[in-house]
């Protein structure tokens, strides 16, 4: 009876030791947890699409970033909705804007934790488009201005990473143009370079109420089929002044991040976007799945991939199970 020479297996025998020779971690600091800021004060609703995620008045956002922060998380990133939203989303960079009162309250509150804001103007806009409209179409040269003013009050505000996501063409090179007039020329900036027009966002426009009215982003946003696109799009970020860059979503594109990570010289973050957050919540409620089990193998998945930072809805259940 012969018997092979190779096995493997000896190397799987207990958890100590397959701790020991695992290639690839994840860990709080990786992470970057959402937050969804609303007007109001005393405000923590729970989103019905994000169970477990809240819309927060300003105070309470606070409150929930010092608890991220003692969770050791590395960040959150800031999502605003307005009290009112028009045409050109001017309560986006507005100075007294929601995001820009709650970047203030959350760098009160915590010493270490990284603040990102998302620099878009969906959120803002009576139409739910990421630009100014004019005719039924997104105009791309006339929405600079507005996302520039944007990440200028989100960084005067106290936000140590701006992270533009609307897709316009030449948007990192005016928000880095804008920064550095203003003597905020520390401040990086987190490109979402390769953001793909995705079924996988539903819950998050419910979260931010930023549906479109009318048509969609696929003039904007990348179609699922391209690789060799994204590459071009990480390549003119990083050429206009990006720091880092990021891949959204993250399970579909993961050979995206790989991609990107092999290629390029700036750190990579990869979004667990919201739809991939609910239908592990949705499978779990169901018991068809071990959501502890799914929610480290997906975010192993991603960082093995090559993601240097992951921003997910799972950051605060991932790190008191780290914990």
């Amino acid at each position: 009876m012969s018997f092979p020479l190779e096995r493997p297996r000896r190397l799987r025998a207990t958890e100590r030791l397959r701790a020991m020779v695992r290639e690839t971690s994840v860990s709080p600091p990786h992470l970057i947890y959402p937050l969804f800021v609303t007007p109001g004060e005393g405000v923590r609703r729970e989103i019905a699409s994000l169970p477990g995620c809240f819309h927060l008045s300003v105070e309470e956002a606070a409150r929930e970033a010092e608890e991220v922060e003692r969770l050791g998380i590395g960040g959150v990133i800031l999502f605003g909705l307005p009290s009112a939203k028009d045409a050109k989303g001017s309560e986006g960079y507005d100075d007294q804007g929601v995001v820009q009162q709650a970047v203030r309250a959350i760098r009160r509150a915590c010493r270490e934790l990284v603040v990102f804001t998302d620099v878009c103007l969906c959120e803002y806009t009576s139409h739910g488009h990421c630009g100014v409209v004019d005719k039924g179409e997104v105009q791309n040269d006339a929405t600079l201005e507005l996302l520039a003013r944007m990440a200028v009050s989100h960084a005067k505000a106290g936000a140590h990473v701006v992270a533009p996501s609307d897709m316009m063409d030449g948007r990192v090179g005016a928000i880095r143009e804008a920064l550095d007039d203003e003597g905020l020329e520390a401040v990086p900036i987190l490109s979402y370079a390769a953001k793909y027009a995705s079924a996988f966002y539903g819950p998050f426009r419910e979260a931010a109420d930023s549906a479109p009215q009318f048509g969609d982003r696929r003039g904007y946003q990348m179609d699922p089929a391209n690789v060799r696109e994204a590459m071009r799009e990480v390549r003119l970020d990083v050429d206009e002044g990006a720091d880092m860059v990021m891949v959204k979503p993250a399970l579909p594109y993961l050979d995206v991040i790989r991609a990107v990570a092999e290629t390029s010289d700036r750190p990579v973050a990869a979004y667990n976007v919201s739809g991939e957050y609910a239908m592990v919540k949705a499978a779990a409620a169901k018991g068809w799945v071990d959501e502890d089990r799914m929610m480290r193998e997906i975010l192993t998945s991603i960082r093995r991939a090559g993601a240097d930072v992951i921003l997910t809805y799972h950051a605060k259940d991932f790190a008191r199970k780290a914990g």
